[in-house]
C-alpha cells in the first residue's frame, strides 16, 4: 500500500511516499480503507522529533514510521472479536499511521460517520475536535452563560472550541490575527480580539473559562484573564524550549493550581469510546461544522505539513487517498 513515512526526524523533507505492507489486524482490530485524512499539530511534533520528549519511544526515529491520526474510510476487515462493526461501514475516527491507503484502528477509537459528512469533513474532525470537547468540558455541567476566552480561535482546536462553547450555550470571546477576525466571529464567537493590537491580558475582561492553545503567554498573565473560581485550560505542547516544550508549563499550572482558586490544568487528549459519539451527534443537528483549509493529495503531504505551522491555516487541513 501507498504511505507517508519518514526514517528520521526533522522537517517536512524527511517525509516520502513509499510502498509498504498493509499492517496486521488482530482480534480486537478494524482495517479501515482510507478515504480521507486530517493533520495535526501532534504529528507535526512526531516528525520533527521536537520537543525532545516526544521521542520517548524512538530515540532516533519515531516508533511508527508512518504518519496521521485521523481517519475516514471504509471498512474493509474486522478481527473476530469485533461485533460493532463489518466490511462496508462507513467511519471516522483516530488510528496510527493514517496517512496510508489502510489503516488499524480499535472499535472504541471509531465511529460511523454522520451521513450528512462528506469523507474529507469527517476526516478534519477527530484529534482536534476531541480536544476541544475535552477543553471546554466543564461547560457541559456549568449551565449556560459562561464567559469563555479561546486563544488562537483560527486554529483547528481553537476552532472547535468556539464552535463547542458555543453550543453549550457559553458567551464566547475568541483572539486571533486581524486577518482571521472575520472567520473566528462565523465560528460563532460574539467578540473576536485582534491579538497584534493589545494585549488581552490587560483588557480587564475576566473569564469563566479560558482555553489556551497558543503557548505564548505566561502563566501568571493567564491567571488575569480568569475569575476567581475560573478554569484555565492549557492545550497541547506548543511554546517552551526543546527538551520539554509547552509541558514544561502544564506542570508549572498543575503546581500554581494546588495554592490559588483557580483552577488550571494542562491537558493532552486522548479519545474516549464517548467522545466520538458525542461529536457524531453534535455533527448530524449542524451544532458543529468541521472546515476544510485546503485539500492535498496523499503524494502532497509534506507540502500540507508545512503549512500547518506557518500561521495561514484557518481550520484543518486534508489529505485525501
Amino acid at each position: 500500500m501507498r504511505a507517508i513515512v519518514q526514517d528520521r526526524y526533522g522537517s517536512a523533507d524527511v517525509l516520502r511516499l513509499a510502498e509498504i505492507d498493509r499492517p496486521p489486524v488482530g482480534a480486537n482490530d478494524v482495517l479501515v480503507r482510507m478515504q480521507a485524512a486530517s493533520l495535526h499539530i501532534g504529528d507535526w511534533h512526531l516528525m520533527a522529533g521536537l520537543p525532545y520528549m516526544v521521542r520517548v519511544t524512538g530515540l532516533r526515529r519515531p516508533a511508527s514510521p508512518v504518519r496521521g491520526l485521523d481517519v475516514a474510510g471504509r471498512v474493509e476487515k474486522v478481527g473476530a472479536d469485533v461485533t460493532r462493526f463489518q466490511p462496508g461501514d462507513e467511519v471516522f475516527g483516530v488510528g496510527d499511521g493514517s496517512l496510508a491507503e489502510f489503516v488499524v484502528a480499535k472499535p472504541d477509537h471509531l465511529e460511523l460517520k454522520p451521513a450528512r459528512l462528506s469523507f474529507e469533513q469527517a476526516a478534519a474532525v477527530p484529534t482536534s475536535a476531541v480536544t476541544a470537547l475535552h477543553a471546554v468540558a466543564s461547560l457541559r455541567t456549568a449551565g449556560a452563560g459562561e464567559r469563555v476566552l479561546v486563544l488562537g480561535a483560527s486554529g483547528a482546536v481553537g476552532g472547535y472550541a468556539v464552535q463547542l462553547a458555543r453550543a453549550f450555550g457559553a458567551h464566547v470571546t475568541g483572539v486571533a490575527s486581524g486577518a482571521k477576525l472575520d472567520y473566528v466571529r462565523s465560528l460563532g464567537a460574539e467578540v473576536a480580539v485582534d491579538y497584534t493590537r493589545g494585549d488581552i491580558t490587560r483588557s480587564g475582561e475576566r473569564y469563566d473559562l479560558v482555553v489556551d492553545t497558543g503557548g505564548n503567554r505566561s502563566i501568571s498573565a493567564l491567571r488575569k484573564l480568569l475569575a476567581p473560581r475560573g478554569t484555565l485550560v492549557i492545550v497541547g505542547g506548543e511554546g517552551g524550549g526543546t527538551v520539554t516544550g509547552g509541558f514544561g508549563r502544564m506542570l508549572r499550572a498543575a503546581a500554581v493550581s494546588l495554592v490559588v482558586p483557580q483552577k488550571l490544568v494542562g491537558l493532552v487528549s486522548v479519545v474516549r469510546p464517548d467522545d466520538l459519539t458525542t461529536l457524531a451527534g453534535l455533527l448530524e443537528s449542524g451544532d458543529l461544522t468541521p472546515v476544510i483549509d485546503r485539500v492535498y493529495p496523499l503524494a502532497d503531504a509534506a507540502t500540507a505539513m508545512r503549512r500547518l505551522t506557518d500561521g495561514s491555516v484557518r481550520g484543518k487541513l486534508v489529505i485525501t487517498l
